[in-house]
């Protein structure tokens, strides 16, 4: 018989998938997917956490605010009271109360009232600026007006007109002033230049 024998491929080794480089790729590109979500979950939790933290700290700092401004209303109220106090003493011509012992006792009241009053207020973190003699701050005080006065450095309070009041680091009030002009500016020579120890005095005009 002729041989009938034809030539056949070969046989896939047994267990062999035909199909295994098409599914490399795919686990590839699965991997690289999960890979993907798993990294922006990671960042949106991380994100989560940091809006979290920053909450609980404001509504920590949002407590402690409370907690320290909590009487502004009330201290605002009660600033008239002060003032009142101040203008009684005020109004006692100089030396008039050692001259009536009824009316020193009744200064002395008016004066540990006073006292005791802006004892108070310091007890729960008010306290009085009555700037005399310091620096304008316009953050604390509130100018009124200008004098001359060339013995002093320019931009001086030289008066205040009405005491102001802080609370904490709030001001409840500014301080109503009277500033000096006129002489030299704190730390420079009135030409402008740099002053390095005191002032060498106030030739120069305005």
């Amino acid at each position: 018989m002729p041989d009938e024998t034809k030539k056949r491929d070969p046989e896939p080794a047994a267990g062999a998938d035909p199909a295994a480089g098409e599914t490399s790729e795919a686990e590839v590109t699965d991997v690289a997917t999960l890979e993907a979500r798993i990294a922006d979950l990671t960042d949106r939790l991380l994100r989560s956490h940091a809006e979290m933290d920053n909450m609980r700290k404001r509504t920590e700092r949002d407590k402690e605010d409370m907690a320290k401004y909590a009487i502004t209303k009330f201290a605002r109220d009660v600033l008239s009271v002060g003032d009142n106090l101040q203008r009684a003493i005020a109004a006692v011509p100089a030396g008039a109360a050692e001259e009536d012992p009824a009316l020193k006792a009744l200064v002395d009241g008016v004066t540990l009232t006073e006292r005791e009053f802006l004892n108070v207020l310091d007890r729960n973190g008010v306290k009085r600026l009555d700037p005399v003699g310091e620096p304008f701050n316009p953050h604390q005080h509130q100018a009124m007006t200008e004098v001359e006065d060339r013995d002093v450095a320019a931009g001086t309070v030289v008066q205040v007109y009405q005491p102001g009041y802080v609370l904490e680091d709030r001001v409840l009030r500014p301080a109503m002033v009277v500033i000096a002009k006129g002489g030299a500016k704190p730390g420079r020579r009135e030409n402008g230049s740099p002053e390095p120890a005191a002032s060498e005095g106030t030739n120069g005009s305005r």
